[in-house]
């Protein structure tokens, strides 16, 4: 028996997930794309991951840090690929041949959905467009990726995220304020990518729902800078209603003080104030409520006009006790507050050990066997998400997928091998 009919008679006994038998044939690669994959192949869909047979997914490359391997060395599986590809199946495919593009267009017959994230008129050039792809599998659901969309002036560009941050808009609203000698600054994780990749799991499953009323398939258009801008949300509208450019803040919030870090004496702290009788609960706590009654301070528009005069005297009381002795006293009247954690804070918090956001999975060429990777924070009471499979090796399950999808042979596959058509993968 094959791992994918192991993994489906395990799976038989367990409860299934909401999107149990969907095939999705998956030509995306870095982070947008495999984001979306990953989310839908936790809600139980079958992800056949499509990669180049000899470099894979361009994320496989971009480390340190990669998984390190039973002899101690480092593998091939590099932190940025381990984390947006677990729940999938590898086939490596040479796309540049006929008989590798005659095989997609086998899978893409017998796929629920296809996500590519190709620059655009790439793949009709190959016969893997969605008007080609539909004339055999009109049900199909074909999901573009890429950086500006399959229209407008900027349609022909390649689109990264810290490109798009910049045009988006979000890097003019992130970093110090320009009194501190900040700069626009990109956010620490490729954000633009996930949002997108949210984005566009949601427009696949209503997409579904259209299909499962209708019959119909269809094209989602989905890009990088859009998903960007849409995202803009408070700030933006603030623009749209005001025609006032948002500033730098930092940590600040535009229209709600205090809400950002303060500093104490071993570590920052976040507050988030809400409204005037948490403030008033604050002011208590610091040992300051002579600044919650300041008619300056009194109510939170008064704040937010006078925040600079405001914050560097709450800032002299916090720094005169721990991160740890604030948050305690200010949670016990009810004041949103937070230590500001690193990451291995972050994964050792009993909040996030309780929610399951820390995992682990088989993963055979790690040192101990295991593999840790990120928790999906979607927690359902009837169809849980489930974590099947550990990312794949390239090629891992080339066979198994030729096999059950287009029920190839075992000579046929050794042939396609042989002409680099196929990686066959780890023997």
């Amino acid at each position: 028996m094959n791992s994918l009919e192991d993994d489906e008679q395990h799976q038989s006994t367990i409860i299934k997930g909401p999107l149990d038998g969907l095939v999705v044939l998956d030509l995306s690669r870095i982070l947008a794309g495999p984001t979306c994959t990953q989310l839908l192949g936790d809600m139980g869909a079958e992800i056949i991951k499509i990669e180049h047979p000899k470099r894979g997914d361009d994320t496989r490359q971009w480390g340190p840090p990669f998984l390190r391997g039973k002899s101690g060395a480092d593998t091939g599986e590099s932190a940025y690929y381990l984390s947006s590809n677990r729940n999938k199946y590898s086939l490596g495919i040479d796309m540049r041949s006929e008989k590798g593009v005659e095989i997609l267009k086998d899978l893409a017959a017998v796929a629920d959905v296809v996500i590519e994230n190709f620059k655009v008129g790439d793949l009709a050039r190959k016969g893997l467009g969605y008007d080609d792809l539909r004339a055999k599998n009109d049900h199909l659901i074909y999901c573009s990726i890429t950086g500006f969309g399959q229209t407008g002036p900027y349609a022909h560009r390649a689109g990264y995220d810290a490109l798009v941050q910049a045009m988006g808009g979000i890097m003019s609203i992130t970093g110090q304020p320009e009194e501190e000698c900040g700069t626009p600054t990109k956010i620490g994780v490729g954000i633009a990518d996930v949002m997108c990749g949210m984005y566009a799991c949601n427009a696949i499953l209503g997409a579904l729902h259209h299909r499962q009323k209708t019959g119909e398939g269809q094209h989602i258009d989905i890009s990088l800078l859009d998903c960007q801008v849409a995202w803009l949300i408070n700030q933006g509208l603030s623009y749209l209603i005001s025609g006032n450019l948002p500033e730098r803040l930092g940590n600040a919030h535009p229209t709600i003080v205090p809400y950002e870090t303060f500093p104490a004496f071993d570590k920052d702290f976040m507050v988030a104030v809400g409204n005037d009788v948490q403030y008033q609960r604050f002011c208590g706590v610091l040992g300051c409520s002579e600044l919650s009654a300041d008619p300056r301070f009194a109510t939170n528009s008064d704040r937010v006009r006078n925040r600079a005069e405001l914050v560097p005297l709450l800032r002299q009381f916090t720094i005169k006790q721990s991160a740890r002795h604030w948050t305690n006293e200010l949670e016990a009247v009810g004041v949103p507050c937070g230590p500001v954690n690193d990451l291995a804070e972050v994964f050792s918090d009993p909040q996030i050990l309780h929610r399951g956001m820390k995992i682990s999975l088989p993963h055979k060429q790690s040192e101990d066997g295991q593999v840790s990777l990120i928790g999906n924070p979607i927690n359902y009471s009837k169809t849980p998400v489930t974590y099947r499979k550990a990312p794949p090796t390239l090629g891992e399950d080339s066979i198994e997928v030729l096999t059950k999808y287009l029920q190839k042979t075992k000579e046929e596959i050794d042939d396609l091998a042989a002409r680099g058509v196929v990686s066959p993968g780890d023997p």
